[in-house]
């Protein structure tokens, strides 16, 4: 098993743990150093145990405060699923149906003459440009 010193409130404490939670031990005794140096901040100094018991009962209050802000969440996220599911469930409606009219024989030949136009509009010009 590891040995690891872990800084806490301005001490060193030797500890153990298995092969691999290194990371883990340390990521957790920085946090409970950050909450013992808060209180050694502001009581001065105070008793190792009593530090520690502080800064513990500071972070199990974060954690509750955190585990029910998970517990909200996970409500909220399980209404969203069932009105998903709901949504999923419903028949889709049908499309709105539009009829066009069809366009009108003497349109489609105006049209045509107006194409034929323009195409010699832009041979005069071309031919006037170069």
């Amino acid at each position: 098993m590891p040995e690891l010193t872990i800084h806490i409130g301005g001490r060193d404490f030797e500890v153990s743990c298995r092969d691999g939670e290194e990371s883990y031990l340390q990521s957790a005794a920085a946090m409970l150093d950050h909450e013992a140096s808060a209180l050694a901040g502001q009581a001065g100094r105070i008793p190792e145990s009593r530090m520690l018991l502080m800064a513990g009962l500071l972070l199990a209050d974060k954690t509750a405060g955190l585990e029910d802000q998970v517990k909200e969440l996970r409500r909220k996220l399980a209404e969203t699923e069932v009105q998903m599911q709901h949504l999923q469930n419903q028949t889709p409606a049908q499309p709105e149906r539009i009829e066009v009219p069809v366009v009108p024989a003497d349109v489609t030949l105006r049209l045509a003459e107006l194409a034929t136009e323009a195409e010699a509009i832009a041979e005069r010009a071309e031919a006037a440009l170069g």
